[in-house]
């Protein structure tokens, strides 16, 4: 497990280039968080990384949105919306990554076990409630922790605790 802490929404899309940057076609990373915890901002960050220049948004009502990278495609899901396992199933979402293509699944942690190897974030968001920025809000720091669930990370685990280095505030 590693858990970096960030004070922007900037510095979560920089944890999530780093993970990036490590990707490689078939893996599955699964976000989650509560509402307002950065997942979204998350899957900015690694898309960007990856080369997505389309937009990127959450897909909650069409439930997968996909982005062509040169040999790869990016899948992004959100899970949200469902309900049971067998909506989750009706998605096929490891399908997705047979074909070359990389999985990013917000509000995929209760399906996680079913997703096999996938590295795992957790999001959380934190308010300082002690002061205020100038506008009066608290100030707001994201806990995001990873954690390799299988093989999958286990050989790039050293290469993605360097690569988050210095990312934390």
């Amino acid at each position: 497990m590693l858990t970096v802490h960030v004070s922007t929404l900037d510095g979560t899309r920089a944890v999530a280039a780093a993970v990036a940057r490590l990707a490689r076609a078939g893996d599955v990373i699964v976000l989650s968080g509560e509402m307002g915890a950065g997942k979204t901002a998350f899957a900015q960050g690694f898309g960007a990384a990856l080369g997505v220049t389309d937009p990127i948004t959450s897909p909650t009502y069409t439930l997968v949105h996909s982005y062509e990278i040169g040999r790869t495609t990016l899948h992004h899901a959100d899970l949200y919306r469902l309900d049971t396992h067998h909506q989750v199933a009706d998605l096929a979402l490891a399908e997705l990554v047979e074909d070359r293509g990389i999985l990013l699944v917000e509000w995929g942690d209760p399906v996680a076990a079913s997703l096999g190897d996938h590295l795992h974030v957790a999001l959380e968001r934190v308010d300082d409630e002690s002061e205020s920025d100038p506008d009066g809000m608290p100030p707001t720091t994201r806990t995001i922790t990873l954690t390799g669930v299988g093989r999958g990370w286990a050989a790039r685990w050293e290469a993605l605790t360097t690569g988050v280095e210095g990312l934390s505030c």
